[in-house]
């Protein structure tokens, strides 16, 4: 049911007042038992108007109080509590009971079919002083400080006496079978841990203030060594020249005519004048610009210096076998015909 609903009375800080009730056409006959059963003096009640004023009576005297529950809470703060080896002792010297005792401020039958019970001042000032003086402190001291903490307790506490101030425990109609006589009563079917859970939901913790944010900023994470599968970035070849035997570059310069010469000497020059395609560099320039990278050393070298080395010509080779039996009519002593040599080097000559 909305709060506007509540009649004035219900109000936080409002003083007490006769209730508010509304009344259904047709009473229920648990109700009529209910007065029929506390009222000292038989009086009748056959009609609506008759209903009324018996609970209005009733309910709105000064001893119609009721008890809604009963808490048991420490009597000091933790750290003044008493120990003792006997947990009865204990309990009877740190606990104390506090009864929460209300008036009904409003019965409706017809829509909402409930009833609406306010705190009395005596219990609310029995709540203050314990949230004040009690759990204050102990929440006070089981957090950590920061510099408003002291405004922030107080703030607290001033929302606590608001809370206990607005309080109001609706419940079922059928709650009003626990009146008895004078107008008070008390709650059945377990509505009692209903109005203890609700008391307690307003002792709210101390909350300190939430941890300033602060920017942090990350270092570039480091990328870890991916090996890639097929060697794509390790060069298959070198880049430098292949290096050839000292032993196998002829000499720039022609070498001596041979007089003579053997089987065994000419066949071993021939081999030596073997050439492979690797031991023969391209031509390069008479000077270059040196290549310069910015790939690793393990990968790549200076290109080395070498030596162009000129095909040989013809002149530069021995002739072993003509000089020789020239003026013996074309044959040497060696039954070589000149023809043998003449066309490998018609050019030359």
């Amino acid at each position: 049911m909305p709060m506007q609903l509540l009649p004035a009375s219900a109000q936080a800080f409002a003083p007490r007042s006769a209730p508010n009730i509304v009344l259904n056409s047709k009473v229920e006959p648990w109700l009529t038992q209910t007065l029929k059963r506390i009222n000292k003096i038989k009086r009748p009640l056959n009609s609506i108007p008759q209903h009324f004023r018996c609970l209005t009576e009733t309910l709105g005297g000064p001893d119609a109080i009721w008890t809604l529950a009963s808490l048991m809470l420490p009597k000091a703060p933790d750290a003044d509590l008493c120990r003792d080896s006997n947990p009865l002792m204990e309990a009877i010297n740190n606990y104390q009971m506090i009864h929460l005792e209300a008036y009904v401020v409003h019965i409706d039958m017809v829509s909402q079919h409930e009833v609406a019970f306010k705190l009395t001042p005596d219990t609310i000032e029995a709540l203050v002083d314990y949230h004040k003086d009690i759990y204050s402190i102990d929440v006070s001291a089981n957090t950590w400080s920061w510099p408003e903490k002291e405004g922030q307790v107080k703030k607290m506490q001033e929302e606590f006496v608001q809370a206990a101030n607005r309080f109001v425990f609706r419940t079922g109609i059928r709650a009003l079978e626990g009146l008895e006589e004078d107008g008070a009563g008390e709650l059945l079917d377990g509505r009692s841990e209903d109005v203890k859970n609700a008391i307690m939901n307003m002792f709210l913790p101390l909350l300190p203030p939430p941890p300033r944010i602060v920017d942090v900023i990350h270092p570039a994470p480091i990328l870890p060594n991916i090996q890639v599968g097929g060697n794509w970035w390790t060069p298959t070849q070198s880049l430098a020249p292949p290096q050839v035997d000292s032993w196998r570059v002829l000499p720039s310069t022609p070498s001596p005519t041979a007089t003579s010469c053997s089987d065994n000497q000419s066949s071993t020059f021939w081999q030596d004048m073997t050439f492979h395609p690797v031991q023969l560099p391209s031509p390069t320039p008479s000077f270059s610009q040196p290549m310069y990278t910015s790939a690793p050393a393990d990968f790549y070298s200076s290109p080395e210096c070498m030596t162009t080395m000129p095909a040989p010509l013809p002149s530069m080779l021995p002739h072993c076998g003509i000089d020789f039996g020239m003026g013996m009519g074309g044959y040497n002593d060696f039954g070589w015909s000149q023809h043998t040599f003449a066309p490998q080097y018609a050019g030359a000559v």
